[in-house]
Formats: structure tokens, sequence, C-alpha cells
């Protein structure tokens, strides 16, 4: 059956890393969904979150194909676990004076943040999961969004584990 797996990768903070896991992603030919990359609590360790589709088997594959690059220390399948996962979206959407109040109600019941007013649009910032920030998007489509960006997906394992 296939379906979505988050992925942590933590990998040794060098040139190349990044392009090298993607590379082996492409080269297998699974689909990165989303992949953020950052600092972890270890120096000189960075931390890979990786969403991709597909079965058990293209996920067993993919961490036995992650542990054969030099420079990955550790995967886990936070898919399997109890995680928290957040993205974070900023929307530029049109709003003429007069329509600002309607956007402004879609703001708060998301408890999204407007983060920059122009004369003729504002910048939305929206943290949740995938889904909040989708049917976010799709409650400010009609206004006229003039300008998108996502984060991609980091997630962490609940709990003390």
């Amino acid at each position: 059956m296939t379906t979505k797996n988050t992925i942590a990768v933590l990998v040794n903070d060098h040139p190349g890393v990044l392009q090298r896991v993607s590379g082996l992603f492409g080269r297998r030919g699974f689909n990165i969904e989303s992949i953020t990359v950052g600092q972890s609590e270890e120096v000189g360790l960075s931390r890979m979150v990786i969403v991709t589709v597909g079965d058990e088997n293209n996920l067993e594959q993919i961490e036995k194909q992650l542990y054969k690059l030099v420079d990955v220390i550790k995967v886990i399948d936070l898919s399997s676990k109890p995680m928290v996962a957040r993205e974070l979206a900023m929307i530029k959407v049109k709003a003429e004076p007069p329509q600002r109040p309607e956007i402004m109600g879609v703001v708060e019941t998301f408890r999204a943040a407007v983060i920059d007013v122009g004369t003729t649009s504002l910048i939305v910032q929206v943290i949740g999961d995938t889904e909040k920030i989708d049917a976010m998007i799709e409650l400010l489509k009609p206004y006229g969004i003039r300008e998108l960006t996502r984060t991609g997906v980091t997630a962490m394992v609940r709990g003390n584990a």
C-alpha cells in the first residue's frame, strides 16, 4: 500500500551531502515531496526531514540506500511513530482595503498572522500540518494569490523517544 512517509536523516554537516541524498532518491526513482535541512542538537551534524511516497518495500530500500552514503549517521522512519509535524507558508494575497476584513477572518480562523501590509496586498504567515496549509491556500485563492512559498515539513517523534 502506497503511503506518505516522513524520514529523519542525521548527516555530517559537509558540503554536498544534500546533493548526494537527493541524488540517491532521483537515481532510485523515488520522488521527494518535501525536504528540510538544518542544524541538529549535535555540533557538526544536520538533520534532514524528507517526505516521500511509497510502500513498505520502497521505504526499506530508501533506508538501506541512505545508510550506504558515507555522511549518513542515522535514519529514522518518523511515520511509524507518534510524531509532531509542522510546515510554514507565507502567502501574498491581493487585498484591496474593502476585502481586508474578510481576509482577516480567514487569517484568524487559522490562527495565522499578517506579517506585512501593502497598499493592495497582505502577506500571511501560517504554521501547521500540511492539511491546514492546503486548506488556508484554498480559502485564499478566490482573493488572488500573488505569491506563495512553503518550507516543507519538519517533524519530531513525540514524547521522550
